[in-house]
């Protein structure tokens, strides 16, 4: 009988340590379906490119309760509400309560509960498995008062760290007060859990702004894991909700503030960032208003040459958006192959040919759902009266630019 579970990829490790228990009386009335020898281990698995893999087995479970655990399961029981696998940080061997267990499977055969991880060691990271007590019918497992766990630390590399945060966006200096997001750009690809672990705002004075963040357990990275989008919490931004109104907005307009990567942050190969990474900003007044595309400036390239088409905003725009909703087209004419970039403080965009522009009539396509810094459309702002129930629609409509190659 195998189940999967799957919430978070998290990783795993080695070193087995079992719980003693007491021998039960076979067939006592307090005990009678645990067996004297229940063990929870990490077992080494596999060879060649699976050298090094570990499980977690749970054995010496009678018959009775296997069965037990068997219907409980086909009954809609998860797996992990029996067996769950963490891992820890710090320097105690203790569990966050708030992060979910490891991605992988589980099966039940031949008297045996195995868990086999879905994702690859991290090294110098511990592991803890626990057999959860309160999940099992009565009489399974041991009295209270003993733990059934195995943990496990990967062994360190040598540490040769390279990875650094490249870039953070918005580049501006100067941000609107109800700014709603971050992207945070590295190196080389990052690992996934306990993002928020190395992520600071801290004011002029010093101080931690207390969860500036919508912290979200679905990590909103890029598919190469090198952009991390990091959303300021959007109920310290809308007035009227009670988040802004209790605690106050993350950011104040008239403030200098710090955004602070640490470098204990490791990388997709374990390895801790090489240096810490430090924005300095300074916050203006809120953005309610939405872009307007009359007030878009678009400067024409001329034919023969390779001048970048440049696009002139006057305000900085959302730099992943941006660069992804933005495309040329020609009528008639072809469209040469370029790369697109931002600049300005994300307030002009430019498309460089790779070989030089055709004269005729071409259109400058912008989607629709481009965001300004605090995330307002053209002709859509961000915060609405909730009040009046109003809904922001996503559209596949384009803005079309039209423009002359002479």
């Amino acid at each position: 009988m195998v189940g999967v579970f799957q919430i978070h990829p998290s990783i795993w490790g080695r070193q087995i340590s079992n719980a003693g228990l007491p021998a039960a009386t076979p067939g006592s009335p307090e005990d009678p379906t645990l067996s004297a020898t229940v063990s929870v281990a990490w077992i080494p698995v596999g060879d060649g490119g699976d050298a090094g893999r570990q499980v977690v087995e749970v054995r010496g479970l009678t018959a009775g309760a296997l069965a037990s655990l068997s219907e409980l399961v086909k009954a809609g029981s998860a797996w992990h509400r029996f067996l769950a696998v963490y891992a820890e940080s710090g320097d105690e061997l203790t569990i966050d309560p708030l992060m979910p267990s490891m991605a992988g499977t589980y099966a039940l055969t031949q008297g045996v509960l195995r868990f086999v991880p879905a994702f690859p060691p991290s090294p110098g990271v511990r592991y803890r498995a626990v057999l959860r007590r309160e999940a099992f019918p009565p009489g399974s497992l041991p009295a209270d008062g003993v733990t059934l766990t195995a943990t496990h630390r990967e062994p360190s590399v040598a540490s040769h760290p390279t990875t650094l945060v490249s870039r953070i966006a918005p580049s501006s200096k100067v941000v609107p007060e109800n700014l709603l997001k971050f992207y945070v750009h590295f190196s080389a690809p990052m690992s996934r859990g306990h993002i928020y672990d190395h992520i600071r705002l801290r004011t002029a004075k010093g101080d931690v702004v207390e969860l500036p963040f919508l912290e979200i357990d679905e990590e909103l990275w890029n598919p190469e894991m090198t952009r991390l989008t990091l959303f300021l919490d959007p109920g310290r931004i809308k007035r009227g909700v009670k988040p802004l109104e209790e605690i106050g907005p993350s950011l104040e307009e008239g403030h200098r503030y710090t955004l602070v990567i640490d470098r204990g942050w490791r990388d997709a190969a374990g390895q801790p960032l090489k240096a810490a990474f430090e924005k300095v900003f300074e916050v203006g007044p809120p953005d309610r208003e939405p872009p307007d595309p009359k007030r878009w400036a678009i400067h024409p390239p001329h034919a023969r040459g390779r001048e970048a088409l440049t696009l002139n905003f006057p305000e900085p725009m959302d730099d992943a958006l941006t660069r992804r909703l933005l495309r040329v087209v020609g009528e008639g004419v072809p469209v040469p192959e370029g790369r697109a970039e931002l600049a300005s403080e994300e307030r002009q965009w430019l498309f460089i040919p790779d070989v030089p522009w055709v004269a005729g009539n071409y259109q400058l396509l912008v989607g629709s759902t481009l965001e300004d810094l605090a995330g307002n459309n053209p002709g859509k702002p961000f915060e609405v009266d909730l009040f009046e129930g109003v809904q922001r629609r996503l559209s596949n409509e384009m803005i079309r630019l039209p423009f002359v190659v002479r």
